[in-house]
């Protein structure tokens, strides 16, 4: 999807689910930490994610994991933009978007190749960064989180996660129009293990569909997060060894296919392949046509 197809499906009230694809360019993100930090290696798996089906490709240069620490704006635009410079000139019909919360990543990094900005903070981290999205005209993705990410999984507490959450998207979502930006070019995401606990993540998938209220697409991330874990109780593969993100495929595939059908616009997974087969099947049934558009399976066995 390029980024003008992304701007007129912005515009879509009929809009199908999209697959952003996950590049973090990183040492310590919690699930492929290190292993595209090399700008040739981010670049060969934005060319596989798009292969594999990745409407949007997400670069990020700063691990959000539970406990991590900020990284500096020079750093981050050192890991991030040789990878978008090189990515966009190599995939110029992909839509590209910069996971970051700093105002100069996102403008070095729109200026290297972004169409998106996707900030976790939400435009509170750095008070110029909803400003930059209006002077620039670009999409943005508001995120909800309790905390930091340093803090956000010591004890999340809600007396209502959904109607907070909710409430918080909507407050934000009146902040970036009153700083200029257009509504039309906002997406929000409730923030799945962003500040919540396995029965909150569960509940806001449960009742995502009350966030199409919100009027704008919703984004939704749980790709190999440790809620799903969590719930399937999977143990770690040797004793003093952490549980391996990547083996959480199967779990993933249940909420994202869930979210699918229940009102998310964007479904943020390391799995590409085989979550765009997810969004497709789920996109059939939904319609009651293939692939091809047509509605009859000739296929009786």
């Amino acid at each position: 999807m390029s980024p003008g197809e992304f701007d007129a499906w912005l515009r879509d009230p009929s809009r199908a689910t999209l697959v952003m694809g996950v590049l973090n360019v990183t040492p310590d993100s919690f699930s492929d930490g290190g292993r595209f930090i090399d700008p040739a290696a981010a670049v060969a798996r934005a060319e596989a994610m798009a292969a594999e089906g990745a409407d949007l490709i997400d670069v990020g240069g700063e691990s959000t994991r539970p406990g991590s620490l900020p990284v500096d704006s020079a750093e981050q635009v050192r890991r991030v933009i040789p990878v978008l410079r090189a990515a966009r000139a190599r995939l110029p019909g992909v839509t590209f978007s910069v996971d970051t919360t700093r105002s100069d990543v996102a403008a070095a990094a729109l200026d290297a190749g972004a169409h998106v900005v996707n900030d976790v903070s939400a435009g509170r981290d750095d008070p110029a960064l909803l400003p930059l999205i209006a002077r620039r005209g670009a999409p943005v993705i508001l995120m909800h989180m309790q905390g930091t990410p340093r803090t956000m999984q010591l004890n999340p507490t809600y007396s209502d996660v959904t109607g907070e959450v909710a409430a918080f998207l909507r407050g934000r979502l009146a902040a970036a129009a009153d700083a200029g930006v257009d509504p039309g070019s906002v997406l929000l995401d409730p923030g799945i293990g962003f500040g919540k606990s396995v029965g909150h993540n569960l509940e806001l998938l449960r009742r995502l569909s009350e966030f199409t209220d919100l009027g704008r697409p919703l984004v939704v991330g749980t790709s190999r997060k440790g809620f799903i874990g969590k719930v399937l109780g999977e143990k770690p593969p040797a004793p003093g060894k952490a549980p391996d993100p990547s083996a959480r495929v199967f779990g993933t595939a249940a909420t994202v296919a869930w979210a699918a059908a229940n009102g998310a616009g964007v479904v943020r997974v390391h799995d590409v392949g085989p979550m765009s087969q997810v969004v497709r099947m789920v996109r059939s049934i939904k319609n009651g046509v293939g692939a091809t558009g047509d509605a009859t399976d000739r296929h009786t066995g």
